[in-house]
C-alpha cells in the first residue's frame, strides 16, 4: 500500500472515532413516564323523586287492604297487564305482554291469548299461562279482593304452546273480559309460598314483568325505590330509577324548595296547601281524583247491624258531611253505590232524608221498632244489654282510622256504646274476627298473619223479617240482636267488627263493580265455599239484578236504578267520599315528566317509563 493510501485510511479512521465519541457523549432522550389514568367520573343515577303520603299496608293491587296510590303506581310500572287504559281511559292491548287477545268461541264463550314469546319475569321465568291460572284461582277463592266478579265467571284456564298461549273459558258470554288479567303476579314464585297472596307482597313485589322493578322497600325511612328492569324485553326506561318517598307537608315543601323532590301526589287538604303556599309560583299544582271511594261497610250477617232497621238507624244518626269535613275536607262527597263523583254519568242516588242527611227522629223510631229503648241517661239498650257497636279500620290506613274515630264520636253522642279497633288491614278484610287492637298514634308496620291467607267461609243466608223501607227486592232483617258489650277488651281479645271503614275501587265497568262489591256468588263444585264480602252482605232478591248487570255489554239504566234503590234501602254500606290527590311539580319536574292525573285505574305514574330526569 502506498503512503497516500495509509494516510487516507488513518484520516477515515480518525473521523469515524470522532463520530462515535460524539454519539456516545450525546444525551439519550428517555420516553416520558406513563401518566396515571384520570379517576372515573362519578355517574349520578338519573332519577325522579316522587313525594307521597305513605307507602301503604302492602303491594298486592288486588286486595282491599293494600289499596293505595303507591300500590297502584307499582302495579302500573312493574306488573304485566294484557290490556291497559290509554290517556282517554280506553283499554288497549299491551303487545309487550300479548300479541293478540280475542274471542275464539261463543259456545262455550272462550277468549284466547297469544303471549309475547319474549315476555318474561325478572326472575327469568316466562310470563305464561300459569300466571293466568294463579290470578284466576286467587281472585275467586280469596276474601277481601277487588273486582272479583269477572273471575267468578271463568270455568277453566287452559295452556297451549308451552304456556305461551292461553284459552280462558267462561260460563256465559262476558263482554267485559278485557278488564281481566290485569296486574298479573309471578305464579312460579308465589304459588307455593305460605300466605303468598297477602303476606308475601307486604314487603314489595318479588319479580318484575314491566319496565321497572322494585329494588328497595324501606318502611323505616319511608322509601320505595324502583330501578330500570334490565331484563325488560321492550323499550327500556329513560330513567335509572324512581324514588317514592314518604313526606309530611312541611318536609315536602322543604324538599320541593331545595330540589330534593321533583313531583308529588299527597292527599289534598288544608295542611299540605298551607305548607306549600309560601312556594308560590315555584311550583305548579293540580287536583286529581283517586280511583278509590271510602265507605262504611255495615255488617249484615252478625250482631246488632244484622237488623236492617238498626243499619238504617245508624245511617240516620251519622252526619256524613261532618265526617268528610273533619277527615278529608278536599274529598268529593259520594251519594251513590256505583259510579264515583269524578266519573262521567255520576248522579246522586241517595233518597231524600236519611241516610242522605242525618235525621235523629227517624233513627229513634227505627231503633224503637227494632226493640231498643233509651234510658234516662240517653243510652240505648235491648233489655238489659247496651246497644254496642265495634268500629274498625286498618291500622296502616291513617285516614280510615280518623274516619273510625269520627264515626265513634257521633254514635256515642247518640247514646250508643262504641269500641274502636285498628287491627292489621290484611286481617280486617279477610277474617271474621280480629284482635281488638286500639288505634295507635303511630302507624305500625304491616304484620303477617301467622296462618297465612284466611280460609273462605260460606255465604251467609239472607235474613228475614220486616224492612223499614219497603222497596221491591229488599232483604228484610232478623229478630233484633245485640252484640256483647264492647268496652275495653282484654289483651289479645278478639271481636267482630260491626262497621268497617273500607276502600272501594272505582274506574272499571259499573256492572261487574256492583256485583263484586255487593253480590254473593253461588257455590260451585270446584268452589263449594266462595268467600263472602267483608261485611257479610248477601241479598237473594238483589242478586239476579247484579248478575244481569255484570254480564251486560251496556248496563240497563233501569236495572242500575233498581240496584241503587235497593242498596240504599238495605244499606250494606254507607258511601262517604272520594279522596283527591294534589299533584305538585317543580318547573323542571313538570318539564321532564309531564306529570298528570292519568286514568283512574292506573294513576299519576302512568307512562313514567318515558319520563326523563329533571334538568336543574
Amino acid at each position: 500500500m502506498t503512503g497516500w493510501g495509509r494516510r487516507t485510511l488513518l484520516v477515515l479512521g480518525a473521523c469515524l472515532l470522532t463520530l462515535l465519541a460524539a454519539c456516545t457523549n450525546a444525551p439519550v432522550e428517555q420516553p416520558a413516564p406513563p401518566q396515571p389514568a384520570p379517576p372515573p367520573a362519578t355517574v349520578r343515577a338519573t332519577e325522579v323523586v316522587v313525594g307521597v303520603d305513605d307507602l301503604g299496608a302492602g303491594f298486592n293491587p288486588h286486595l282491599l287492604a293494600d289499596r293505595s296510590p303507591v300500590t297502584q303506581a307499582l302495579a302500573t310500572l312493574v306488573l304485566p297487564s294484557v290490556f291497559r287504559p290509554d290517556a282517554s281511559g280506553a283499554l288497549q292491548l299491551d303487545r309487550t305482554v300479548a300479541t293478540s287477545a280475542e274471542v275464539t268461541s261463543t259456545s262455550p264463550f272462550t277468549v284466547s291469548y297469544e303471549l309475547n314469546v319474549q315476555a318474561s319475569w325478572s326472575s327469568n321465568s316466562p310470563i305464561a299461562a300459569e300466571d293466568f291460572v294463579y290470578l284466576w284461582q286467587q281472585m275467586r277463592s280469596q276474601p277481601g279482593t277487588i273486582d272479583a266478579e269477572g273471575y267468578r265467571h271463568v270455568t277453566d284456564v287452559r295452556s297451549r304452546a308451552g304456556g305461551k298461549a292461553v284459552d280462558v273459558v267462561f260460563d256465559e258470554p262476558y263482554p267485559q273480559w278485557q278488564h281481566l288479567f290485569s296486574g298479573l303476579l309471578p305464579a312460579q314464585i308465589l304459588k307455593d309460598a305460605p300466605g303468598s297472596w297477602s303476606s308475601a307482597l307486604q314487603g314489595g313485589l318479588p319479580a318484575s314483568g314491566g319496565p321497572f322493578r322494585v329494588v328497595t322497600v324501606d318502611r323505616a325511612r319511608g322509601e320505595v325505590i324502583l330501578a330500570r328492569n334490565d331484563l325488560y324485553w321492550a323499550t327500556p326506561t329513560t330513567l335509572d330509577q324512581i324514588v317514592l318517598r314518604r313526606m309530611g307537608p312541611q318536609t315536602l315543601a322543604e324538599g320541593l324548595r331545595g330540589g330534593d323532590v321533583d313531583v308529588a301526589m299527597p292527599t289534598s287538604g288544608p295542611k299540605v296547601m298551607k305548607a306549600l303556599a309560601p312556594l308560590g309560583n315555584a311550583i305548579t299544582t293540580a287536583s286529581a281524583p283517586r280511583g278509590t271511594v271510602t265507605d262504611l261497610a255495615l255488617r249484615s250477617d252478625y250482631g246488632p247491624l244484622s237488623d236492617v232497621r238498626v243499619r238504617q238507624a245508624v245511617g240516620a244518626l251519622l252526619d256524613r258531611e261532618k265526617i268528610r269535613a273533619a277527615v278529608a275536607p278536599d274529598a268529593l262527597p259520594v251519594d251513590a253505590f256505583g259510579l264515583a263523583p269524578s266519573q262521567q254519568g255520576y248522579a246522586a242516588t241517595a233518597p231524600a232524608g236519611a241516610p242522605a242527611h242525618p235525621d235523629p227522629a227517624t233513627a229513634e223510631r227505627l231503633l224503637t221498632e227494632a226493640g231498643y229503648t233509651r234510658g234516662a241517661d240517653g243510652a240505648w239498650t235491648l233489655g238489659n244489654t247496651p246497644l254496642s257497636i265495634v268500629v274498625a279500620a286498618g291500622a296502616e290506613r291513617g285516614t280510615d282510622v280518623d274516619v273510625a274515630e269520627a264515626v265513634a264520636d257521633q254514635l256515642r253522642a247518640a247514646g250508643i256504646e262504641v269500641q274502636v279497633v285498628a287491627p292489621p288491614a290484611a286481617d280486617l278484610f279477610t277474617q271474621r274476627t280480629v284482635v281488638a287492637t286500639p288505634p295507635s298514634t303511630t302507624t305500625p308496620p304491616p304484620t303477617t298473619p301467622s296462618s297465612g291467607a284466611a280460609t273462605p267461609t260460606p255465604s251467609a243466608a239472607p235474613t228475614t223479617g220486616p224492612s223499614p223501607a219497603a222497596t221491591p227486592g229488599t232483604t228484610p232483617s232478623t229478630t233484633p240482636s245485640a252484640a256483647p258489650s264492647s268496652g275495653t277488651a282484654a289483651p289479645n281479645a278478639t271481636v267482630r267488627a260491626d262497621i268497617l271503614v273500607e276502600p272501594r275501587a272505582v274506574g272499571g265497568p259499573i256492572g261487574p263493580q256492583l256485583a263484586s262489591d255487593y253480590g254473593c256468588p253461588d257455590p260451585t263444585p270446584s268452589l263449594p265455599a266462595p268467600p263472602t264480602l267483608p261485611n257479610g252482605f248477601c241479598s237473594a232478591a238483589l242478586q239476579p239484578v247484579l248478575e244481569s248487570l255484570a254480564t251486560a255489554a251496556v248496563p240497563d239504566p233501569n236495572q242500575l236504578a233498581t240496584a241503587e234503590r235497593v242498596l240504599w234501602a238495605q244499606l250494606p254500606a254507607l258511601p262517604l267520599f272520594q279522596q283527591v290527590s294534589l299533584l305538585v311539580s317543580t318547573p323542571a319536574g313538570a318539564a321532564a315528566t309531564g306529570f298528570g292525573a292519568g286514568p283512574l285505574e292506573t294513576g299519576p305514574l302512568t307512562g313514567a317509563q318515558r319520563w326523563s330526569a329533571p334538568v336543574s
